[in-house]
């Protein structure tokens, strides 16, 4: 069993009590520990989701209690970007730090939850996604994430403070796929048997100019190897969806702090507060029309899975970037970090489709694989089978 280090220069733990919330005897989680990200409700610890704001009570995490239950043990609370909005770690406690890496960000807003399992401190660790929030962190510490189909039963959000409930998924990071797959075989009762590539049809979504050279070879090369297992890939096409996620997310993350936002000093950092006041912005209109895009995008997804089983992407527009790094250099040219990152990511968060982050043979760069809806078990049977590869 685990144990998280007495000291903790990456900044990735929020609390760590003296012991562990012990998980039941017996159950099929039994000896393993997990981190959990400090949105989730545990009772007898503090809840802060890393900002100095006062922050809504969830009330105890559903998730949290079932894993207990199961036998794994909780050792802490990790960090995250403030409330977890954004995409860096940045928060009001000084923010969480690369693992391997101290000059770069370890990807948010899971941040310290990718931490604890790089590390080797828990076997694996509670994230939330509602716009890549676990598989940027997965992928740029290089380690395995997985965000469930939206409203998964095995994968519960209650008793987790929202971001936005339209988007919020709860979900795992281990340092591999075979740990994400034994959690969700115990949380579902039936396991996760690995799956054959051959015959699997894969739209590969990489869109020109959306990544650096480095991360176009590793999305390539790992096409090169999922034909080399018998699947067919081809290229795909799929818009950038931020006009529709970006007002949902922003207006209900208002609406969620509320209470804070009508203090005079709310006590969030800057972006963050600033972020929060466009979401108070955006009208009723506004908010009904991204639904309405939402809807329309949906319908391009499912279209896609009429003639494709997977879909490939990158996770990340490039590797990790240094701590206030606010623009990368991608193929198009410069662009803002938060747009380069989320317009690849967000699309299967605002739309809910199970997804799963694994890294390449270039360090600290990942790939997603996206299934239909419903279809989580294929999906990380598909990514077991790839572990085995390697």
């Amino acid at each position: 069993m685990t144990r998280p280090p007495h000291d903790d220069p990456q900044r990735a733990w929020a609390y760590r009590p003296e012991r562990p919330l012990e998980g039941a005897p017996g159950g099929p989680l039994g000896g393993s520990t997990f981190s959990v990200k400090d949105l989730y409700g545990v009772p007898g610890w503090p809840l802060g989701a890393s900002t100095r704001a006062a922050v809504p009570d969830p009330g105890d995490s559903v998730l949290v209690s079932r894993l207990l239950a199961l036998g794994a043990s909780a050792v802490g609370k990790t960090h995250l970007h403030e409330i977890a909005l954004g995409i860096t770690g940045l928060n009001g406690h000084g923010g969480t730090t690369h693992p391997h890496d101290p000059a770069r960000v370890p990807g948010g807003s899971s941040s310290g939850a990718a931490v604890s399992v790089a590390l080797g401190q828990v076997d694996f660790a509670l994230g939330t996604d509602t716009g890549g929030s676990i598989r940027v962190p997965a992928a740029w510490c290089g380690v395995v994430g997985f965000k469930p189909t939206k409203g998964h039963p095995g994968w519960s959000t209650q008793g987790v403070l929202p971001l936005s409930w339209t988007c919020d998924h709860a979900g795992p990071l281990a340092r591999d796929g075979a740990t994400v797959a034994r959690v969700h075989a115990a949380l579902t009762g039936h396991d996760v048997p690995r799956q054959d590539w051959a015959g699997v049809r894969v739209g590969l979504w990489l869109p020109e100019g959306w990544t650096d050279a480095a991360v176009a070879d590793a999305v390539m090369a790992y096409a090169h190897s999922l034909e080399a297992r018998g699947a067919a890939v081809e290229r795909v096409a799929f818009p950038e969806v931020l006009d529709a996620y970006s007002p949902i997310v922003l207006s209900e993350a208002a609406h969620v702090h509320a209470a804070a936002l009508a203090q005079d000093d709310p006590g969030f950092l800057p972006f963050t507060l600033g972020a929060l006041r466009q979401g108070q912005a955006i009208t009723d209109a506004e908010y009904a029309h991204a639904f309405e895009r939402r809807a329309e995008y949906r319908a391009l997804l499912d279209g896609l899975f009429t003639a494709y089983d997977m879909l490939l992407a990158p996770a990340v527009p490039t590797p990790p970037p240094l701590i206030g790094q606010d623009e990368v250099d991608i193929g198009e040219g410069r662009v803002p970090l938060r747009r380069a990152v989320l317009r690849i990511t967000a699309p299967f968060s605002l739309l809910g489709a199970p997804t799963l982050a694994l890294p390449t043979t270039t360090p600290f760069v990942g790939v997603q694989l996206v299934a239909r809806h419903g279809q989580d078990d294929r999906l990380l049977g598909l990514g077991l089978a790839l572990e085995d590869a390697r």
